[in-house]
């Protein structure tokens, strides 16, 4: 009996700090449901350790390394480890503030350097090929219009599907996107976007919206967003990820693309072509400055491999 008191006990504690998560931190779907399966995991690996899961005062550094070296050795991918590191020290952070733990076991844990891989991206062949593949049908238009706003602005695919219709500004060609942490920014779109947008508004998003049989309204409520399914609906990042997976099929590319590809494609053409680094921090909408100097190290790449193609002595 008492058992289950403290894994009730537990749980609550874990529903809290989810709340906490969504409420205060502003945290996406995805992270709060990654966050939640790498506690439980955690909790789990407690009570093969003969610790029961309620007994969270009794986790400890040595405790922690333990279930680190248990991941090693199952041949977790680093960036897995790092994401559970991250959820379990955020957990305890909590627990810490909440006063339900005197101290945050994971403040004694070192995060293991995660091998900084360069992102891959699109050539601009490869780019003109990929927004020419949709048809001119409804559904083509909207993917069209879908992979040039990508392209065009370099926004994450979670920030695309939650576009409104009144967050873009077609005088000035701007967009106004929602990005991590509940923070809006500005983004550009070029005159190609523009069209190619406003193409798929006149033509083929009234249709789609039509499809659901009230013009776009689901439950009494008009769906404003940019982007909707054949329904009318609003689209998830999922679906915008098989629309491009559908594409890059039909390409034959040997390249792993998805809307981050585009993404790490818009940074890299942007410094290729001379935009200076803050520049394109801003529009991407990172935080740190060394997040964006990552593309530095493609473009750098890339001048090496034509240096050595192209000068004799090289």
């Amino acid at each position: 009996m008492q058992k289950n008191v403290q894994l009730s006990q537990t749980n609550i504690l874990v529903d809290q700090f989810l709340f906490y998560l969504k409420i205060e931190k502003n945290s996406s779907p995805h992270t709060i449901h990654n966050y939640q399966r790498d506690i439980f995991q955690f909790l789990d690996f407690m009570t093969s350790q003969g610790v029961a899961e309620g007994s969270l005062v009794h986790v400890n550094p040595l405790l922690i390394r333990s279930y680190l070296a248990s991941l090693k050795s199952q041949q977790y991918a680093k960036a897995t480890i790092m994401r559970r590191i991250a959820a379990l020290r955020s957990f305890f952070r909590f627990l810490c503030r909440e006063s339900i733990l005197p101290e945050n076991p994971c403040n004694a844990i070192r995060t293991p350097k995660l091998d900084k891989k360069l992102p891959v991206f699109l050539d601009t062949n490869e780019v003109s090929e990929l927004v020419s593949l949709p048809d001119n049908s409804p559904l083509g238009l909207r993917d069209k219009a879908i992979l040039e706003m990508l392209y065009a602005t370099g926004v994450r695919v979670s920030e695309l599907v939650n576009i409104t219709l009144s967050d873009i500004d077609f005088t000035g060609r701007t967009v106004i996107v929602t990005g991590k942490g509940a923070k809006q920014r500005i983004v550009l779109m070029g005159r190609i976007a523009e069209e190619t947008i406003k193409r798929y508004l006149h033509h083929a998003r009234p249709v789609l919206c039509a499809n659901s049989g009230n013009y776009g309204q689901q439950s009494g409520t008009v769906n404003n967003h940019l982007f909707v399914n054949n329904r009318g609906g609003s689209l998830t990042d999922r679906s915008v990820r098989r629309i491009i997976e559908k594409y890059v099929e039909v390409m034959a590319l040997k390249k792993n693309v998805s809307p981050h590809t585009i993404r790490h494609t818009f940074a890299t053409h942007l410094l290729d072509n001379g935009a200076d680094l803050r520049s394109v921090q801003e529009l991407l909408g990172h935080v740190n400055l060394s997040t964006t100097q990552l593309y530095t190290h493609v473009t750098t790449e890339r001048l090496k491999a034509n240096y050595k193609k192209s000068h004799p002595r090289a």
